[in-house]
């Protein structure tokens, strides 16, 4: 499958409809409308990037600044979409926000079956660190903690 151009951008209230499309196509208990709203129109430390094929959200993630830590809230890309480095593109693009707005490391929780999300994040530098017991409150199953140190 060929690379595709994508348009990587701020996410902007106008999003959220499209993203929570993405949201729920993704997450089995799924932000809400209220959640997003939240982070893009008050939250300081919050920093959210939409991923467009064909002038359409298609994917999305986000980013809390903490002093010098940068958290992965969430990142997902509709199933149509993913494969295609979507998802790489939009870390990355937070990746290089975080270490402009001075963050010296990145953190995220994945669950443990997630392998396919564990490679993408292996290959772009994150290790595991440790596990957080029943993390998901959906199936209690558990999350590997990764960090990658030096932004």
């Amino acid at each position: 499958m060929s690379r595709r151009k994508w348009v990587i951008r701020p996410m902007t209230a106008d999003d959220i409809d499209a993203v929570l499309e993405v949201e729920r196509a993704s997450f089995t208990t799924p932000w809400s409308r209220a959640a997003f709203a939240a982070e893009v129109a008050d939250n300081d430390l919050a920093y959210y990037l939409v991923g467009e094929a064909d002038g359409a959200v298609v994917g999305y993630a986000g980013v809390w600044i903490i002093l010098d830590e940068a958290h992965v809230t969430n990142i997902a890309v509709l199933p149509a979409y993913r494969g295609q480095g979507l998802g790489e593109q939009l870390l990355t693009a937070l990746m290089a926000y975080a270490k402009k707005r001075g963050a010296l490391s990145m953190t995220l929780e994945v669950r443990v079956s997630n392998e396919g999300a564990q490679r993408l994040y292996r290959r772009l530098g994150f290790m595991p660190r440790g596990i957080r017991k029943q993390y998901y409150s959906d199936t209690k199953e558990d999350a590997l903690i990764m960090w990658k140190e030096g932004l």
